[in-house]
């Protein structure tokens, strides 16, 4: 493959990455003026968003058994363009049935781009033969502010989520259509074809957990409950020590520039460092500067911790996305889908654990639950086998032919 096209197939990535942030920035953005067109309390917009994990959770499920026969390139397709179909539908949702249906709409659309997306990613990551999956990431938390940024603008003058989000994903749509014919695809298995007669590398259909999968999505679990935690709890925890509301934004905002600016020089840590021992690293830094944060209990202590915490947690996830998809004996989007669907859980308990936690003992007390995950991410990483792409990838190459 020459480097023109190994270029070509690395924006068309990121440009997935773009794409799936600016989009879920854009709603999250949304979301109490979404909440007031309906009408309803905290309790009743607690149910309805549900519908959001469970769309992803069944695309999930249904990812298992096809992706290694799709390969990622075609599920990632369909997910993007129904994250851009849906998204400006669901924030003109007339009624809590209809936020409901399309809310489990944009979860399958979710859970069909994210973790394909990120399996193409790693197949770019092979063809390059050296750390470039932070970078993507890096793309996507680009993204995200971008959409937030423009939900805030739109806010201010009044436009209607639905006319914000219709305006951004038209434009993201045009990027998309532009870029989709340079995506690569992975390996796919033909379905005809035994599982003891499939191809060499990658390996096939049938194979599933492994130890070393377990780990991996043991710690993209504890990764993302930690930042699902940070996420909804933060700006609070500023406030409960006596800041304003400003600061208490103030300190989402550090958290979330120190997850981007980790993952722009990520890659080029892990070049230096090794992932396993990158791994070790990052989550001491979040466990150690969130609980010193937490221990010294004053404002500016908050912002620092939860700094630290972006700055450790922002390239873990990537990184055992790249393990995942150079393990042996196992397709590249097949690993990826099974640590995807490791990793969903959290999205459920994280938040809730912190609000249980925090009503028993207090929200400090129970911020310490992110302190605990860094330490075992810590621990598992010990365990990591340390792989690293391929110099090529053949099937980045086959399917760029």
């Amino acid at each position: 493959m020459t480097d023109a096209s190994l270029q070509r197939q690395r924006v068309a990535v990121s440009v997935l990455f773009i794409l799936a942030g600016t989009v879920m920035g854009g709603w999250q953005g949304r979301i109490p003026s979404v909440r007031a067109q309906l009408g309803v309390g905290d309790g009743a917009w607690g149910l309805i968003v549900l519908g959001m994990p469970m769309g992803t959770l069944l695309a999930l499920l249904v990812l298992q058994g096809v992706i290694t026969r799709t390969g990622a390139r075609l599920p990632a397709r369909w997910g993007a363009a129904a994250l851009l179909m849906i998204a400006p539908l669901a924030a003109a949702s007339p009624s809590t049935l209809v936020m409901v249906a399309t809310l489990l709409v944009m979860g399958v659309a979710v859970g069909l781009l994210f973790g394909p997306m990120n399996a193409l990613a790693v197949e770019v990551e092979r063809g390059y033969g050296r750390s470039i999956l932070s970078s993507f990431h890096a793309w996507f938390s680009g993204g995200q502010f971008a959409g937030g940024l423009l939900g805030v603008l739109a806010g201010l003058v009044n436009l209607a989520p639905a006319l914000q989000l219709a305006a951004s994903c038209l434009l993201l749509a045009a990027l998309f259509v532009a870029t989709a014919r340079s995506l690569p695809d992975t390996h796919r298995v033909a379905a005809s074809t035994p599982v003891d007669e499939a191809p060499a590398a990658p390996e096939p259909s049938g194979a599933s957990w492994t130890p070393q999968l377990l780990i991996l999505a043991a710690m993209c679990l504890l990764t993302s409950i930690n930042e699902g935690a940070a996420a909804q709890w933060s700006a609070q925890y500023t406030v409960v020590l006596g800041g304003s509301i400003a600061l208490g934004s103030l300190t989402l905002v550090c958290y979330s520039l120190a997850i981007a600016a980790a993952r722009l020089v990520g890659d080029r840590i892990v070049g230096r460092l090794g992932r396993r021992r990158f791994l070790q690293l990052s989550a001491g830094v979040a466990a150690i500067g969130l609980g010193t944060g937490l221990l010294v209990g004053t404002v500016p202590a908050a912002l620092i911790g939860f700094a630290c915490l972006g700055l450790g947690s922002g390239c873990i996830v990537p990184t055992v996305m790249t393990l995942a998809g150079n393990q042996p004996d196992l397709a590249t989007a097949r690993a990826v889908a099974l640590i995807n669907l490791g990793e969903w859980p959290a999205f459920l308990l994280g938040p809730p654990l912190i609000g249980g936690l925090a009503e028993l003992l207090g929200l400090r007390a129970a911020l310490s639950v992110i302190v605990v995950s860094g330490l075992a991410i810590v621990v598992l990483a010990a365990f990591v086998d340390d792989r690293g792409p391929a110099v090529q990838s053949s099937s980045t190459t086959a399917s760029a032919a």
